[in-house]
């Protein structure tokens, strides 16, 4: 398995999929989630991988094979010496073990995929509850084609939500509105996964299979307590735009997320230059107090806790960090890997402590 370099694989992100069909271009034009300049200028590609640690493989196949649909590889083999080199790269000094699983959505392009790591033992979880108003990495999304049928279908497997499906209405740049169905599952490991369609004949945020009507994992979400420092990250180092920046009061406990009544919150979602698909939210809580869960929001600890991105010139990029007096967990490593294929690796530790993981593809 080759790394996903700029092209011609970054090239597929340009498109999205509406059902069986290509977005149009009036369809993009009128999107406030449409390109706003080119991927040939990206420093950093979409989201690539999201990383979930777990000590339960049952319930995480159970969720994300039976439920969502994804296809599964693994127990993956790996060599004490590739697991020796994760361990400095993501900073773990724990003697935690673990095997590898890949779960991605087979046959259908420019998804990102999930890591998962099934630990030898118990760890810290990144959060205590479901709860939306705790602080970290919360959520994976899934666009489909229908989501009253998937959200009946996951809750048959005896998952709960936050909250019923909400319908809810977002504007397009001409004014008018569209409709968004929405749930938000509540995942193993106190994750959550998003179920989303988009109707009025919008795109979806990501490519959908034209026979299931399945789709992601798509994008990524986290509940941060300071998004100016995350986005100057995301934009200044990997050449991130911000394509939607918004106060929304939250539909309170009728809502997805099912927080108190009247809370407001920053909603702030970027994509990597050029793409369509892979991006990242940020739920920023503007008159309400978020949760600290008190645990580092990072691999080995227990729930989603590493993000990779492809960079055109990882050098470049820690150079820039060192700009900004960030330095990688430790140096960069050459690596030939079963997800991200043979590539120069390096972490960085965004503004909140979550482990962003850059990899530049080598020949």
């Amino acid at each position: 398995m080759r790394a996903a370099g700029l092209t011609p694989t970054w090239l597929l992100v340009l498109g999205l999929v509406a059902g069986a069909g290509w977005a149009s271009a009036d369809q993009l034009s009128n999107d406030a989630l449409a390109p706003q300049s080119r991927v040939e200028d990206a420093m950093a590609g979409p989201l690539h991988t999201v990383t979930i640690a777990t000590t339960s493989l049952a319930d995480s196949l159970r969720f994300y094979r039976d439920g969502l649909g994804l296809a599964v590889e693994g127990p993956i083999p790996i060599s004490d010496e590739l697991k020796a080199a994760q361990r400095r790269i993501w900073g773990i000094t724990s003697p935690v073990d673990w095997q590898l699983y890949r779960l991605h959505r087979d046959q259908v392009p420019a998804t990102a995929a999930i890591r998962l790591l099934v630990l030898d033992r118990e760890t810290p979880s990144i959060h205590n509850s479901w709860s939306a108003l705790e602080l970290g990495p919360f959520s994976i999304g899934f666009p489909n084609g229908d989501q009253e049928a998937l959200d009946a279908h996951v809750r048959s497997l005896g998952f709960e939500a936050l909250n019923d499906i909400e319908n809810y209405e977002v504007p397009r740049r001409d004014g008018s509105f569209y409709p968004i169905h929405e749930t938000i599952f509540n995942a193993p490991d106190y994750a959550h996964a998003v179920g989303i369609f988009r109707g009025g004949q919008m795109a979806q945020l990501g490519y959908i299979h034209p026979d299931t009507g399945l789709g992601g994992p798509a994008y990524s979400a986290q509940v941060v307590a300071d998004s100016d420092a995350m986005i100057s990250f995301l934009v200044d180092l990997l050449g991130y735009e911000l394509r939607s920046d918004r106060i929304w009061e939250s539909a309170g406990t009728e809502g997805a997320l099912n927080v108190p009544d009247g809370t407001v919150f920053r909603f702030s979602i970027l994509y990597a230059r050029g793409a369509t698909t892979g991006h990242l939210l940020l739920v920023d809580y503007q008159n309400r107090a978020p949760i600290d869960p008190g645990v580092a929001p990072r691999v080995p600890h227990r729930g989603i806790g590493l993000w990779s991105f492809p960079v055109r010139d990882l050098t470049a990029v820690l150079a820039r960090a060192a700009e900004r007096g960030l330095a990688p967990i430790a140096p960069p490593q050459e690596l030939e890997t079963p997800v991200l294929g043979r590539a120069r690796v390096a972490t960085l530790l965004a503004p909140n402590g979550f482990p962003v993981e850059l990899f530049e593809a080598l020949p």
